[in-house]
């Protein structure tokens, strides 16, 4: 039986791990913290831990983690380049999943983006939108940076050189290179990612849409039973659906 921990558990997404893993006949949840509980408390008796909490959060977590050799289940984004190395770090000691989205429906967008980006060419001009609630801080969303990432990948671009975050005013004509990414916020929206290849005389558009957080919510409990026979490493939502 996998036992879990799951953080930040009075949030949203908190809640709707709880929820998924109740439905599982292979994971329970051994415990649950949120913010001012004992993380070390916690861990003991868990073996696993499904975080979508902070990424300021993740150092600590990590830390306890490798103490006690626990495995890790991430989903929060925005991590710093000192924070990503350290989870690389961690990950030579336990076994870590760590991705923007546990959909399973988001990482077949993510394999189709890519297959589309290499079938389709250079002729195509890259676009990617994406929509969440009004409460969401970031932007953009993690997913659709990682989509951006991939059409980077897959064209030979650089997000940090290439990317134009929305437009406004004089900006000239689009370039060849560049891939626009552009957020939209309102209401109580889970998530909606389009990635959009627009070329002469025609277009082309893959869309997901959530309209629950039980999608990435059960993807990372099922990331959580995957993980359970690996030792050490740095996995992402790709490697449990086998879409590598």
């Amino acid at each position: 039986m996998t036992k879990l921990l799951v953080t930040g558990a009075k949030g949203r997404m908190g809640q709707a791990v709880i929820s998924c893993a109740e439905k599982s006949d292979q994971a329970q949840v051994g415990a649950q913290i949120d913010m001012g509980d004992s993380l070390k408390e916690a861990l003991e008796g868990c073996n696993t831990v499904i975080d979508f909490s902070h990424h300021s959060f993740t150092t600590e977590l990590l830390e306890a983690c490798l103490e006690q050799k626990v495995k890790v289940v991430t989903g929060t984004t925005g991590h710093s380049d000192e924070e990503l190395a350290f989870i690389n770090k961690a990950a030579e000691s336990i076994a870590i999943v760590k991705a923007p989205n546990f959909s399973v429906g988001v990482n077949t967008l993510f394999y189709l983006t890519r297959r589309a980006t290499e079938i389709l060419g250079e002729n195509f001009d890259l676009e990617v939108v994406e929509m969440h609630h009004r409460d969401k801080v970031d932007s953009p969303s993690g997913t659709a940076r990682r989509l951006v990432e991939i059409l980077d990948e897959t064209r030979g671009l650089s997000y940090d050189n290439d990317t134009l975050h929305g437009r406004h005013g004089d900006v000239g004509p689009r370039s060849n290179t560049e891939i626009g990414l552009h957020a939209v916020r309102g209401g109580d929206v889970v998530g909606d990612h389009t990635v959009i290849y627009a070329g002469s005389g025609e277009r082309v558009e893959l869309t997901h849409k959530a309209s629950s957080r039980d999608t990435f919510a059960c993807g990372a409990v099922r990331a959580a039973l995957w993980l359970q026979n690996k030792d050490h490493g740095l996995f992402d939502m790709q490697d449990v659906l086998e879409l590598k």
